[in-house]
């Protein structure tokens, strides 16, 4: 059989947007324009957060404007101030946030096996200034939760996770999201679970005044007349929640979409030269957000990324450059990251990933390590 012409077909990106079939979503529209309510915590929304609570089996969440905004209100909320040690492997926004609060990230790196924060490293990093860690789930491979969690409590730390790949992941029978004092969710139109911009801020902490914040910061510290401290505009509208609820259900069936994809790729690559994460650990059950592979070095990345482009055909190199070397943000030595963001590449997926895009991606890989 003859391989797809690339030219007759659109670009092929990293991802793809799944959306719930549209007479579903017409049906919360009716709603909406019956009601005339498009924002500030209306019926929809309030539905949307109930049924995650549900979904991830957590008490506390509040869904926001998108994920910058809940690592935002996450800092503030925990009243975090002087450094934060964090990861040099993540999307820019972790670090980002860290910096417009007016706080330092403190890199530590990472390991090279799954990417997520060395606690050797973090225990190293902590002084008397150190007031938050704040660790990425990277690819929703868990942190080390339990190496984590005792150094923050040794050290009287706020413990953040960037929960942004994780939706859907699950580990030793609870969802990602319930770890740490506070998780941020990314409910991008990229992320499995998707409200086209959106994200969450989930509390896990007993502390009560700390899951009171987080609810007023979002929409600009009060509610009503009620003004208790200076908070930002980080509500989600009616017309994203309802998307949001749309494809909630269907959920299961896209993970097991895209875990059929990613064993496609698995056959496709055996006996390649490139390396993967291996997801298979104990009591973690994977969301498939991603398919990551290492390359011997970056220039046979780029190689394989060019061959691929050629083809219409769009990986990602997430995530490259490390943060550490990000002038803004420049600082430390983290070798493992340098090394993993120069030779890892995120190839396509998504519930629609075919047999016949797997094969062209790994003709071009097969080609590049030639």
């Amino acid at each position: 059989m003859n391989a797809p012409d690339s030219s007759q077909r659109e670009p092929i990106m990293v991802t793809r947007a799944t959306l719930p079939p549209l007479e579903e979503y017409i049906k919360y529209l009716r709603q909406i324009w019956s009601s005339h309510r498009l924002t500030n915590n209306g019926p929809i929304l309030q539905e949307l957060e109930h049924a995650l609570r549900l979904q991830l089996g957590v008490k506390d969440i509040w869904v926001v404007s998108n994920c910058m905004s809940a690592l935002l209100i996450a800092i503030e909320a925990g009243e975090v101030s002087g450094e934060v040690i964090t990861t040099p492997f993540s999307y820019v926004a972790t670090s980002a946030a860290i910096v417009w609060q007016k706080c330092r990230p403190i890199f530590a790196d990472i390991r090279s096996h799954d990417l997520t924060i060395d606690p050797d490293a973090v225990e190293g990093a902590i002084t008397s200034r150190t007031r938050g860690i704040l660790a990425t789930h990277v690819y929703g491979m868990p942190c080390d939760v339990d190496r984590l969690e005792a150094l923050a409590r040794k050290h009287g730390l706020l413990l953040i996770y960037d929960a942004a790949h994780a939706f859907g992941t699950t580990y030793r029978g609870r969802s990602l999201a319930s770890y740490g004092d506070i998780s941020c969710l990314s409910f991008h139109a990229t992320k499995v679970f998707s409200t086209g911009e959106g994200g969450a801020v989930v509390v896990n902490s007993p502390d009560l005044k700390l899951a009171e914040r987080v609810r007023y910061m979002r929409s600009f510290g009060h509610m009503g007349d009620d003004h208790r401290m200076p908070g930002i505009n980080a509500k989600c509208s009616e017309l994203h929640a309802a998307l949001g609820l749309c494809n909630l259900p269907l959920i299961a069936g896209i993970i097991a979409q895209r875990a059929q994809a990613c064993a496609l790729y698995d056959q496709a690559l055996s006996g390649i030269n490139v390396r993967r994460i291996n997801f298979s650990i104990p009591g973690l059950v994977h969301n498939h957000a991603y398919y990551p592979v290492f390359f011997p070095d970056e220039e046979t990345l780029l190689r394989a990324q060019a061959a691929m482009n050629a083809l219409q055909i769009y990986p990602r190199r997430y995530f490259w450059p490390a943060l550490h070397r990000i002038p803004y943000l420049r600082g430390g030595d983290c070798p493992r990251a340098d090394q993993a963001s120069a030779t890892v590449l995120c190839l396509p997926l998504s519930s629609e990933t075919d047999p016949a895009l797997v094969g062209q991606v790994a003709d071009a890989i097969r080609s590049a390590l030639a």
